[in-house]
């Protein structure tokens, strides 16, 4: 087939610029949630009715809510969040939210002290965190829409690969691994090699590395976005005058260096001789970071238990009632750094049920692998089943996050003889404490292969952020109503 004809095809269903569609769609929900936040409060403090303030200087309040309005809704863009880049996927968009919420209302603070304006706390202390809170719920509910048109090949970036062999096949998998990045690789050029990777999908649109036959290909393959790979044969000047081209034509372009599983507050660049060298910063969860986490951890986990302590009584009572046995299991886990603590669940298998284990994961042939899973498990209960779907047998383990040998949001604790078979990598799992819930967990619960569980590990380990632990705790209630892999 033709290569033209081949890309052509390839062409998302409905592509259309929707980089301008969605903003406009982000600025009205971002306006009508702006302007409800801020009409509510003053309502609910004012009464809708005039009022000025005494003082040093009189305002009118109602002039002032729309000051704040304009304000609020310019600061969300000026603060990047309904860039193309931040949609979609990760939290970044998140992150340009409520920083330029709390920014905008610390501004006003400091001007009201300032000049002695006498804004009411009540009206601050209300349109803050309702809008605040209503933003993030807006940008989540128009993420999912944004994420079923992508499914359906809608609102995407059609992408032209441009790198090595090796580095541009990996970028492609990448790319089609997130789909709800929006990143369609269209084509790719490999410049200046021979010969291509057999797991490369995208059509290959020749090897010349001269600047004219690479724009060429660039405007012929009628993408919207470039990614430029590592390995790849240019010359630098020949890059930076690409990116030029590509700008005038309202074209994206993206570097893909080849380090992998970084997140953004970990690098850092730093210019030298006209060169943006990269930073990757040490992970290290100490000091404040660790004292947040665990405070964290203390105030959601108290809640919780405090909250369904009748849902505790009720199915230590049926685990009792159907088996007769004992209502907690408990068993030796690996921690942080290595130290062993005893994990506890509701039982869901039959009593002395592990005995069994080393002769069903034999004839699973599962013996060798970190990862250990029996398929369709006959030591479990019938009520143990349920509790499994549901991932209820694992509550008492809030127990464990309140007394320190858990959290509840790391890498999943293992037992002893799987942490024997860890390789160097995949220790570096010990070096938070482990979790209730976590990436993993969450990206594909038991459904997904060792290797790829262990990279999910270590990217959270490496990139803990306390939004971070947010964000997969909310995932992880939908993974539960769904009951989507239970483990």
């Amino acid at each position: 087939m033709p290569l033209k004809e081949e890309i052509k095809q390839s062409k998302a269903k409905g592509h259309q610029d929707w980089r301008n569609k969605y903003a406009l769609r982000l600025k009205v929900v971002d306006a009508g949630v702006v302007v409800w936040a801020v009409a509510g409060a003053y309502g609910v403090r004012f009464g809708f009715s005039d009022i000025s303030a005494g003082g040093a200087t009189d305002v009118d309040y109602f002039l002032l809510s729309i000051v704040l309005v304009i304000a609020w809704w310019l600061m969300l863009g000026f603060w990047g969040s309904r860039e193309a880049r931040v949609l979609g996927s990760g939290s970044e968009e998140y992150k340009s939210v409520l920083a330029s919420s709390a920014w905008l209302f610390g501004f006003v603070a400091v001007v009201s002290y300032a000049v002695r304006i006498d804004t009411p706390r009540g009206f601050v202390g209300l349109a803050f965190p309702a809008g605040t809170l209503g933003l993030l719920a807006a940008r989540w509910l128009v993420r999912q829409h944004l994420s079923l048109e992508r499914k359906q090949g809608k609102s995407t970036s059609r992408v032209l690969i441009i790198g090595g062999t090796h580095s541009a096949a990996h970028l492609e998998r990448s790319l089609k691994s997130a789909p709800a990045a929006g990143y369609l690789p269209v084509a790719t050029h490999i410049a200046g090699e021979t010969f291509r990777a057999t797991d490369m999908e995208a059509p290959l649109t020749g090897i010349p590395t001269d600047f004219d036959s690479i724009l060429s290909v660039i405007l012929a393959t009628n993408v919207d976005t470039v990614a430029v790979s590592a390995g790849v044969n240019l010359h630098p000047h020949d890059l930076r005058r690409l990116g030029w081209e590509l700008a005038a034509r309202d074209i994206g372009m993206i570097l893909a260096p080849a380090l992998t599983d970084v997140a953004g507050p970990r690098i850092h660049t730093q210019p030298v001789a006209g060169l943006p060298l990269i930073h990757v910063s040490t992970p290290k969860l100490t000091g404040g970071k660790k004292i947040a986490k665990r405070t964290f951890d203390i105030a959601v986990a108290g809640l919780l238990v405090a909250f369904l302590a009748p849902v505790f009584l009720v199915l230590a009572l049926l685990v009792r009632v159907t088996d007769r046995g004992p209502v907690f299991y408990r068993q030796e886990r690996i921690g942080l750094r290595g130290t062993t603590f005893s994990m506890l669940k509701f039982r869901s298998m039959k009593v002395n049920a592990d005995p069994e284990l080393n002769a069903l994961l034999a004839a699973q042939g599962s013996s060798d692998t970190p990862l250990f899973k029996i398929e369709n498990d006959p030591r479990i209960t019938p009520l143990g089943r349920i509790m499994r779907r549901y991932s209820l047998d694992e509550l008492p383990q809030l127990l464990n996050v309140l007394g320190g040998s858990m959290s509840l949001v790391g890498p999943r604790p293992q037992r002893e003889g799987e942490v024997a078979l860890y390789d160097d990598a995949a220790h570096r799992r010990l070096y938070v404490s482990p979790g209730m819930s976590g990436l993993w967990q969450v990206s594909g619960r038991s459904n997904l292969s060792w290797e790829e569980s262990i990279r999910l590990d270590l990217y959270y380990v490496e990139n803990w952020s306390l939004i971070g632990d947010v964000v997969i705790l909310f995932r992880t209630f939908k993974a539960v109503f769904a009951s989507t892999g239970a483990v």
